[in-house]
């Protein structure tokens, strides 16, 4: 047996986000999907199909599902007939789609190119601490410099007509690998090192500049920042900070495991705490977690961060209330640099995925995937106007209402109100009020019957008409809008708010795409110029193209044994939203994930986030102290570093409109 067949059998099964901590009962989406779609096959080419039932089809984007026009399974396609002359819509997706692969490098169709930019350990000012390529900064260091693993992010327009050659990039940084984050790896676990890996966190924000030969730079900046696991943080909205679930042994700091992001009309960031439950733990024997703490993940052993031996903040036993500082929506001012970021309550506490704020009547509606099998999607809505609330000098995140979604059988679903007093939310089910109802907000969303889902990752609100698109990047499945059992690929689902409001409180839905490979499941429709798996980041850009990142676990990355070694790395699609046409836009390095893509207003510059190269994978090995090469040595390629997240810019070579 070769080492590579021996590491397979032993490499983790599954992450921990695609283990269900959802004991609720509640009937899951893949059941309601199934249902849904032997009803919609009942009914295929019927005058009752195609005049009443796909009524949800003819709401979003103003066609009904591709089966009902003979186009397959209506889950989206890869066929295109031909570059650019498939369905008649030779200006949405215009390139040539690139290959799958599996090699450690960067691949863009041709007419494009790539340059990259602030890769992790590049120092946030001019003069700041150099990058060591032995993992050898200092978290004194590491907090003036760009953090780990780059995951969501925005570009705001900076000058004159909001100026797409000059603007803030935010970027999240979701957490650290410790293999590649210290010299000698976290065999032994220290005070220094916890310092490092939350200096490593959070959010950085600077400025970048293209110069007159295309190159984008970033520049000396006023408003250069990082947000770091220490940095103070403030609370608003029906959790203060004089609430006793929130008291604990230390001042209210820090922001962790911050996956995808929102931005608001008012120009702030949303970064989105997702996995923060794993970041905890204790060596006593006596602790045991709470109902509560079961239901959001917490553990003895967390994700094997083991800070808790080092810092008393993450020791569950000695310090369980800071738990509840995490789980938040997190408001950062870009330029304001001496702005505290606020968490804000009212949007609710659970593994938030990411924020998509859109407007509807003057009104504020953020959308929230929680991303763990068998948990919820979520959307807030403000109350009145959000311009009235910033008149006022209130925040319009603070003062609305939060929904959880059920998804029915019939391609209808409705927003459940989570609000203390309505519904089982009540004093007698043992809830005492508002704040106890967001501080607890699985268990309130268990409780009045939402739809489990298959890992709710980032939503996208089409420009063009206001449906709404998520991702669910895989899971185990179990009612109609999660139809596999189980699920191992993922989809995509989308759904049109009523007559086109997203405040409203009713819906219809239906399946835009299933992911995966057609050899190993006949139910994808796939081609090989769109063959992927796990769909997590979503992006409209202004034209209404829909861009796909995915992440692939590293356990099932290239794994012909999970039906995954035609997919390869992972990568970005393009996809139609009329036409359900998709193609490969750009492939990633060996054990990276794509994430954080966004389009500047001219639709001329890319910017995309390579997330964790060169981390383990069962199929190309481990990165050790020794060989931190072993994996992946992107971008830098040098034979002393280390791979390194970073940020691509891609544009076309004739300085055309990406993906037209």
């Amino acid at each position: 047996m070769s080492d590579q067949s021996a590491r397979a059998q032993v490499f983790p099964a599954y992450d921990p986000d695609e283990i269900s901590s959802n004991t609720s009962g509640n009937r899951p989406f893949q059941q309601v999907a199934e249902s849904f779609l032997s009803r919609r096959a009942a009914l295929r080419g019927t005058t009752v199909a195609a005049a009443g039932f796909l009524v949800a089809g003819s709401a979003l984007g103003g066609a009904a599902p591709a089966a009902a026009h003979g186009r397959g399974h209506g889950h989206g396609h890869g066929h295109h007939g031909g570059r650019g002359k498939g369905h008649g819509r030779r200006d949405l997706l215009g390139f040539e789609p690139v290959p799958a692969s599996d090699a450690d490098e960067f691949t863009v169709p041709p007419g494009y190119r790539t340059q990259v930019i602030i890769p992790w350990g590049t120092p946030l000012r001019p003069g700041g601490p150099a990058w060591k390529k032995d993992g050898s900064n200092t978290a004194a260091e590491q907090a003036e410099q760009i953090g780990m693993n780059h995951d969501g992010m925005h570009f705001f327009p900076l000058g004159w007509g909001r100026s797409c050659r000059r603007g803030l990039l935010v970027l999240n940084h979701e957490y650290t690998d410790a293999a590649l984050l210290y010299p000698d790896g976290d065999a032994e676990m220290t005070a220094d090192k916890v310092a490092k890996a939350l200096a490593a966190h959070g959010v950085s924000v600077v400025e970048v500049e293209r110069k007159w030969n295309g190159e984008w730079k970033q520049v000396r900046s006023r408003f250069a920042r990082r947000v770091t696991g220490t940095t103070p943080v403030g609370f608003s909205g029906p959790v203060t900070l004089d609430h006793p679930a929130l008291a604990s042994g230390n001042e209210p700091m820090g922001t962790l495991n911050n996956c995808s992001h929102g931005v608001t009309p008012w120009g702030t960031y949303l970064a989105c705490e997702e996995n923060w439950n794993g970041y905890f733990g204790t060596e006593d024997p006596s602790w045991g977690p709470t109902p509560e703490q079961a239901r959001y993940g917490v553990s003895a052993t967390g994700f094997g961060y083991r800070w808790h031996l080092a810092d008393p903040r993450f020791d569950v036993a000695v310090n369980g209330n800071e738990l509840n500082r995490f789980g938040w929506i997190v408001e950062i001012d870009p330029h304001n640099p001496y702005a505290k970021p606020v968490k804000r309550t009212a949007l609710g506490r659970f593994k938030h995925e990411g924020c998509t704020v859109t407007e509807s009547r003057g009104r504020v509606v953020a959308y929230s995937g929680d991303d763990q099998s068998g948990d919820y999607i979520y959307k807030f809505v403000g109350e009145g106007s959000w311009r009235a609330h910033r008149a006022r000098r209130r925040s319009p995140l603070d003062h609305g209402t939060l929904y959880v979604a059920r998804f029915n059988d019939d391609g209808s679903g409705e927003w459940l109100p989570l609000v203390f007093g309505e519904g089982p939310l009540t004093a007698a089910n043992g809830w005492q009020d508002q704040a106890d109802v967001l501080l607890r907000t699985r268990e309130a969303a268990d409780a009045l019957g939402a739809t489990p889902m298959d890992r709710p990752e980032w939503v996208s609100v089409n420009p063009k008409n206001k449906d709404v698109y998520c991702a669910l990047t895989n899971g185990s499945g179990g009612n109609a809008a999660n139809p596999r059992t189980p699920n191992p690929y993922g989809h995509i689902i989308r759904w049109a708010e009523k007559n086109g409001d997203n405040t409203a409180t009713t819906f219809t839905w239906d399946i835009f795409l299933l992911s995966g490979d057609p050899a190993y499941d006949s139910s994808v429709t796939l081609d090989e110029d769109s063959l992927h798996g796990s769909p997590d980041g979503l992006h409209f850009d202004r034209d209404g193209r829909l861009w796909i990142m995915t992440d692939v676990s590293n356990s099932t990355q290239n794994r012909a044994d999970r039906g995954h070694d035609n997919i390869g790395n992972n990568q970005l699609l393009a996809a139609d939203p009329k036409t359900g046409e998709v193609r490969r836009f750009l492939t990633g390095p060996r054990g990276c994930e794509i994430t954080g893509a966004v389009i500047t207003d001219d639709g001329r510059t890319m910017f995309v986030n390579v997330q964790h190269p060169g981390e383990a994978t069962a199929v190309f090995g481990e990165p050790t102290p020794e060989n931190p090469r072993a994996v992946s040595n992107w971008p830098d390629f040098d034979p002393d570093g280390r791979p390194r997240s970073a940020t691509v810019v891609i544009s076309r070579t004739d300085g055309g409109v990406i993906g037209a």
